[in-house]
């Protein structure tokens, strides 16, 4: 699957984003080693702490249906801005991802690629 497919996948599931608090919506597809992808979108709740980001939910849909290798996770939002994983969807990305796992966002009108090395240095991991 190339770069651009994984795109398309993350804009589909942008779609079912429930964004009512912060109008931010975000999706993410992720890319297993054996080709499989699982989309995700962030849901929000009105206590911030039980919302759910767009990576985490791909990532935990994957995991709970016994995969946890991956290629690359693609990820958008319905701002402007670049969709950067927050700090804790980084952490579990560190737990999953290899450090040469591909984290695509679109930026500045094209998709700028890194690696979860370059996104999380030094994780935290036992």
């Amino acid at each position: 699957m190339t770069d651009n497919e994984l795109v398309a996948k993350a804009k589909e599931a942008l779609e079912n984003s429930y964004s009512p608090y912060s109008h931010f919506a975000v999706g993410a597809a992720l890319l297993s080693t054996d080709g499989q992808v699982f989309i995700g979108c962030n849901i929000e709740n009105s206590s911030f702490g039980a919302t759910n980001c767009a990576e985490r939910t791909a990532i935990f849909k994957a995991v709970s249906e016994g995969v946890k290798d991956f290629k690359a996770i693609a990820i958008v939002c319905s701002g402007d801005q670049p969709a950067y994983p927050c700090g804790i969807c980084r952490q579990v990305m560190s737990e999953f991802f290899n450090p040469d796992t591909r984290i695509i966002v679109e930026e500045g009108g094209g998709l700028k690629t890194y690696t979860m090395s370059e996104i999380l240095p030094d994780s935290f991991s036992l």
